[in-house]
């Protein structure tokens, strides 16, 4: 048995793959990092009703901070409020008239808690102008025993006594199953990468594009009521519907996998990169799973829903906690996907398919021409 000599790789292309690794990683880690570190609270819709008086006193109370989360929208009362934060309208709402903020905290956490933050805040500001109140009264009875004169108020009922309360009312809680919400949004990564290998097994193991789709479509039924077992049965992560949240689950992540599909079809192997690219650096990190689209620097936020990650996500929170909430966008964006990716695999398909042969038997024989 002959050895066989492998030629050595030039140096200079030893350190030139060293380098494109460690720029792989970089773009990877900024791609991953950059939306956490870049969010921040931030034009949060959030209902605002109240005496006009109060509700600018608050306003310029709001503007004199660093950063302002809250976009404020007026409402007519709580029960429209209410209405518009199980509908995903709003996060929540201050009500002035009796001092109460409503947080969703199953909409977003993080917006639930800049809200509470402006319940301590309504709270301070009120405990203080009681207590300015009772202070001018006193004065004022001390001066009149002074002069003599009978005092112009009442004496003060008793420190602290007229001290409104802020009620803090969470009209969408999260489960108790995942408190913290950490689960579902914990759980949106998986679901995207289980779309992925989904298409590139599919792309790489199945030859046909019929046989493919019909891969594709055992996979949508099947992982779509494997994860909803997991996700809602087990964990408790997901609420409401089951068969609604299997479907939605499904839905994701075929469309994932039909991109993929499709792409490999169309370009090759440099497809199943540029779909791979596509989904996990570009929709994955501005999705928004994990905290709201308004939090992400604009207009990424917005322009992630219309990915298949960030639709898929605010799908499954709207058919866990908002029922109320209009869900036929993002229905309406994952469908989009998958048919796409079934469309180019069927283009890709065709485009490669070899020109059929007609057997020689059936050629016309051709007509000889007189000399």
């Amino acid at each position: 048995m002959s050895d066989t000599l492998v030629p050595r790789t030039k140096w200079g292309l030893a350190v030139a793959y060293g380098l494109a690794a460690a720029l792989v990683i970089a773009v990877l880690i900024m791609a991953f990092v950059w939306p956490a570190a870049t969010s921040k609270p931030q034009n949060l819709p959030v209902g605002i009703s109240g005496p006009a008086d109060r509700v600018a006193a608050l306003e310029q109370a709001l503007d004199a901070q660093e950063a302002d989360p809250f976009t404020l929208v007026e409402v007519s009362s709580r029960a429209d409020a209410v209405s518009q934060i199980e509908a995903r309208e709003l996060y929540g709402a201050i009500l002035l008239d009796e001092p109460e903020v409503l947080t969703a905290t199953a909409a977003s956490p993080a917006a639930a808690q800049a809200l509470r933050g402006v319940a301590t805040q309504l709270q301070s500001q009120l405990s203080t102008a009681v207590q300015d109140a009772l202070l001018a009264q006193v004065q004022a009875l001390g001066i009149a025993l002074a002069t003599g004169q009978p005092p112009a108020v009442a004496p003060p009922a008793g420190e602290g006594a007229d001290i409104p309360s802020v009620t803090v009312t969470d009209v969408v809680p999260l489960a108790s199953s995942d408190p913290t919400g950490a689960g579902l949004a914990a759980a949106a990564f998986p679901l995207t990468l289980g779309g992925m290998l989904a298409g590139i097994l599919l792309s790489l193991l199945v030859a046909g594009a019929v046989r493919r789709l019909a891969g594709l479509v055992v996979f949508g039924f099947a992982a779509g009521a494997l994860a909803a077992l997991v996700m809602q049965t087990w964990f408790g992560l997901l609420q409401g519907d089951w068969l609604l949240n299997a479907a939605a689950l499904g839905l994701g992540m075929s469309a994932t996998a039909a991109f993929l599909i499709g792409m490999n079809a169309v370009f090759g192997r440099p497809g199943l990169g540029i779909a791979a690219i596509v989904t996990v650096l570009i929709a994955n990190p501005i999705s928004a799973a994990a905290v709201p689209m308004q939090f992400l620097p604009e207009p990424w936020g917005a322009i992630g829903q219309f990915f298949v990650p960030g639709a898929a996500s605010n799908l499954l929170r709207s058919l866990s906690y908002f029922p109320d909430a209009a869900t036929a966008v993002q229905w309406t964006i994952l469908a989009c996907w998958l048919v796409g990716g079934v469309v180019l695999a069927l283009v890709g398909h065709y485009r490669d398919r070899p020109d059929m042969r007609v057997p020689s038997d059936q050629l016309e024989e051709p007509e000889l021409q007189p000399a």
